[in-house]
């Protein structure tokens, strides 16, 4: 018998970085998904584009700490993803909550959705040192999240782009990118801080804007939620060209998606096919996708 289940990623409407000091973030389910095929077997085997190994910190870390986690069944497992990895659309969370529910079903383990949430961030924590729940939560529930509450949020009812630099935003990068975010705040508190507080009311005006469905209001203040990340030093000169060909294109909104430093931004927009191909000719990977309200499911 063999059990397939499949996690989404996410992307940040509102909130990056703000969030670290209280205030609060958006974030929502993607119809970008990883999936994972588990059969009991006679040894433990992974297979994915990295390759076929056994347990196997190196190549495979976090399905390798989902294994041992759930008690290191004999197990083949294999993972094939949308979700491109190193991007800041939690790839590594939507493939640790996948192979969590996958095993969890095939050996008939008992886990409760919220135990697996709870299960794969502690492996996140383990294999980056540091990592927010929210990855792993939406990964798991899918669905609009307000963070740092849970609550859930409907979805804006519009298309999604996202655009990829392709040079990635490593757990390491993003780590130092907090840290210079602090040491800003620490030298300029009194000009650091409106900017922090400004950030995090978009996610509470957000709320009531995605309730609406008034996606030409979101999109305003994505935009000024990305012209502040850039303030604080945390954008690019790929991003934000990614970002402005993205708008010149018709979205409605466009912003840099995870800590920054590299990875991804997003546009929501009705012209998937014209924002697409402005991202990719201004040098990105252009993605459509969609919300989506299913977080971890058998296929």
């Amino acid at each position: 018998m063999t059990t397939i289940c499949s996690a989404p990623g996410k992307i940040y409407l509102f909130g990056e970085h703000a969030v670290v000091y209280g205030e609060p973030a958006i974030a929502c389910a993607v119809e970008l998904r990883t999936r994972v095929s588990v059969s009991r077997s006679s040894s433990i085997l992974i297979s994915s584009d990295l390759g076929v190994t056994g347990l196997d910190h190196e190549i495979h870390p976090y399905i390798s700490s989902a294994i041992e986690k759930l008690g290191s069944p004999d197990v083949s497992v294999e993972i094939s993803s949308d979700i491109p990895v190193g991007s800041g659309l939690g790839s590594s969370a939507a493939a640790t909550v996948a192979t969590l529910s996958a095993i969890n079903i095939e050996f008939m383990l008992g886990h409760s959705k919220e135990e697996l949430a709870g299960i794969a961030h502690e492996i996140e924590k383990i294999e980056q040192g540091a990592a927010s729940p929210t990855d792993t939560f939406v990964s798991t529930f899918g669905g609009g999240v307000e963070i740092p509450t849970r609550k859930h949020l409907s979805l804006p009812d519009c298309g999604v782009v996202i655009g990829n630099t392709k040079k990635g935003a490593s757990p390491k990068k993003t780590a130092k990118l907090v840290k210079q975010v602090a040491q800003l705040r620490e030298e300029y508190p009194e000009v650091i801080d409106p900017i922090i507080k400004t950030i995090g009311s978009f996610a509470r005006k957000g709320e009531t804007l995605i309730l609406k469905k008034d996606h030409i209001s979101i999109g305003k203040l994505m935009n000024v939620n990305h012209g502040l990340l850039d303030a604080i030093g945390v954008s690019t000169l790929e991003l934000s060209t990614l970002v402005y060909a993205a708008r010149t294109a018709g979205a409605y909104g466009a912003k840099i998606t995870g800590a920054g430093g590299g990875g991804c931004m997003v546009a929501i927009t009705d012209l998937q096919e014209e924002v697409s191909e402005a991202i990719e000719k201004a040098g990105g990977q252009a993605i459509i996708t969609r919300f989506t309200s299913n977080g971890v499911m058998r296929e």
